[in-house]
Order: C-alpha cells, then sequence, then structure tokens
C-alpha cells in the first residue's frame, strides 16, 4: 500500500462499542489519532447497517425476507452480491457438514423462538410442518445470474449461524482498506483478529465459561474465534432440556449441553462450524474434523453428569 507508514508513527488504542443485530458490537483498534480512529469506527458502522439490511431475517422488508416470500413460486430472484456470498458460503458448509448447519432452517428457528416466548413445546403437527420445509439441497443458487431459488412452499431463510462472523469479515476488510493493521472484533462472541497490537504477541482472549469451570486465556493473532454454548439459552419442558441450537437433521434443538470453540482464517468460518461442531458432539466430531482441515476445534459435552472435552490441536495461536 502506498502513502506514508502507521507503522512509523506511534499507535493509540481506541474502542468503539454500540449495538448490532441484536447484540452487543465492540472494535477495537490502533491507530495514529483519534481522528482516524474515529473514521474508521464510523466507516464499518456504516457496512455492517447495510449487511443487516441485507441478512437479518428480523426486520421486515430485508433482501433476505423477499426472497423467502418466493419460495416455492418457482421463481429466480437476482440477489445482492453480499447476500449471493453468505449464501453460497452457508450452502458450502451445509453440504460438507452433511446437513449439520442448514441455512434452510428459518421454519424451525421460528418455532424455536415461538416456543421461548410462550413457555410451549411445539407440537409434533408443528414440527412435522416446519421440518417439511427445510433443506439446503431445497436452495439453488446460480453464479452466472447471481439468483437463487427457493423450491418448497414455506422455506423460510436464517443465515443468524453464520451472518455474525460473515459481518465480521467484512469489517475487517474496511479496516484494512483504510489501513488499520492491528484490530479486534467482538460481535456477540464472534470474534476476528488481525495483526498483534504494537509490541505485544498478539490480542489476549478468553474462552471457556466459569459454569464449567475450564476458562483459558489465549493469545491470538490473524484468526477468527468462535464459541457456541447453551448456558443460558434453552427450553425446559416436561424435565427435559432443549437448546437454542438446533439440529436441522431432526428439528429438534440439542437435548444435552456441549459448546463448541472454533478457531479458522474467517469469520464466516468459524461462526457457521460452531453449529455443525455442537451438532456434532464429541464423538462425531473427531471425524468430522478431516473435512475441515483448516479449523481447529474444542468440544465440551456434557452426558448423563459427566462433563467430557475434546479438541483437535491447541487453540494457542493456531494461525501461526
Amino acid at each position: 500500500m502506498g502513502g506514508t507508514s502507521l507503522s512509523a508513527q506511534p499507535l493509540g488504542r481506541y474502542q468503539f462499542r454500540r449495538g448490532l443485530m441484536g447484540t452487543q458490537f465492540t472494535l477495537t483498534l490502533y491507530a495514529t489519532d483519534s481522528l482516524t480512529a474515529n473514521r474508521a469506527s464510523k466507516a464499518v458502522s456504516a457496512r455492517m447497517d447495510s449487511l443487516n439490511q441485507v441478512m437479518s431475517d428480523y426486520q421486515d422488508g430485508s433482501e433476505i425476507n423477499r426472497l423467502s416470500e418466493t419460495a416455492g413460486s418457482g421463481r429466480w430472484v437476482p440477489l445482492s452480491a453480499d447476500l449471493f456470498s453468505v449464501l453460497a458460503k452457508a450452502q458450502t458448509i451445509a453440504r460438507l457438514s452433511g446437513g449439520r448447519y442448514d441455512p434452510t432452517v428459518g421454519p424451525l428457528s421460528l418455532l424455536w423462538r415461538r416456543a421461548v416466548r410462550r413457555g410451549e413445546f411445539p407440537t409434533a403437527k408443528q414440527r412435522r410442518q416446519a421440518h417439511r420445509a427445510v433443506g439446503y439441497r431445497l436452495l439453488d443458487l446460480d453464479s452466472t445470474t447471481r439468483s437463487a431459488r427457493l423450491r418448497r412452499p414455506g422455506m423460510r431463510l436464517d443465515v443468524g449461524g453464520i451472518g455474525q462472523g460473515f459481518a465480521n469479515d467484512e469489517a475487517m476488510h474496511v479496516l484494512q482498506q483504510l489501513g488499520i493493521r492491528s484490530a479486534l472484533l467482538d460481535l456477540g462472541g464472534d470474534i476476528l483478529i488481525s495483526d498483534a497490537p504494537p509490541g505485544q504477541a498478539g490480542w489476549r482472549v478468553s474462552i471457556g465459561s466459569s459454569e464449567t469451570a475450564d476458562t483459558a486465556t489465549l493469545v491470538l493473532r490473524n484468526v477468527a474465534i468462535t464459541t457456541s454454548g447453551d448456558l443460558y439459552r434453552h427450553l425446559d419442558y416436561r424435565g427435559k432440556r432443549y437448546s437454542h441450537i438446533m439440529n436441522p437433521r431432526s428439528g429438534l434443538g440439542l437435548r444435552h449441553f456441549v459448546r463448541a470453540t472454533v478457531a479458522a482464517p474467517t469469520g464466516w468460518q468459524a461462526d457457521a462450524l460452531t453449529k455443525v461442531f455442537s451438532v456434532a458432539g464429541l464423538r462425531q466430531s473427531r471425524r468430522l474434523i478431516r473435512r475441515f482441515p483448516y479449523a481447529t476445534v474444542q468440544v465440551v459435552e456434557r452426558k448423563r453428569g459427566r462433563l467430557r472435552s475434546w479438541q483437535s490441536t491447541s487453540l494457542i495461536n493456531p494461525m501461526n
């Protein structure tokens, strides 16, 4: 990159917080002055807001909801570059994971939200009806025309399991274009990190939970890291616990506690794969990791009162 090198000037630490995508977004960066830092923060916010208008299934009139409204019509719908990109990435993960992650899980997501809000478990008929409208193979994408088609009536897209990581990636591109080399983005626990802060080996990031007594602090740089779990978001019904983490293949929330932490080169990969390995569980994850050689995975699982854990390789500086 041409122009004056920022590395020759002293850098200060700046932090910005705001609500975004139904959660908290924190941007920490190193810049030469507050004017540069504020300009970067505003550019990141503008990019994030534009992506929210594209990907949010909570917003009436969002692009993804307008696409869902065409389900079963047979129409091919032209998409923005952003929506097509995130759907293509989501479908790739769905295919490689055998449907353990699925961007068409929207009908089941709606059932879960309603169940939590009302404290009522969906009936078998409701679950069957929603499940029939789920299946990543029912989503057609055409890269030549950058368009999509939802084959079955009642389908509804939900990229919540990949969208935050994708948004972090796009925000980091904005920072890099502005010459910001050292930054940490935290969008509701989806963390993306670039170069280490000046004079340090990396960014210090805590993972795990005091609830399971396995917290650890990692020193990381140039990596995305995300954790999924259900310590606080689950539904108890007739003595059984159902996680907010949905198994698209069964149509139900997970029946036991599981937490997956994934480190990967990009935010969208780490975000989506936490759902994949949560659904896979400890035993299946040992085999499934071969399909995702770029990822580092830790799975913690509690079954029948016993807490067990497994990780593919060390999470310390996984990309260095």
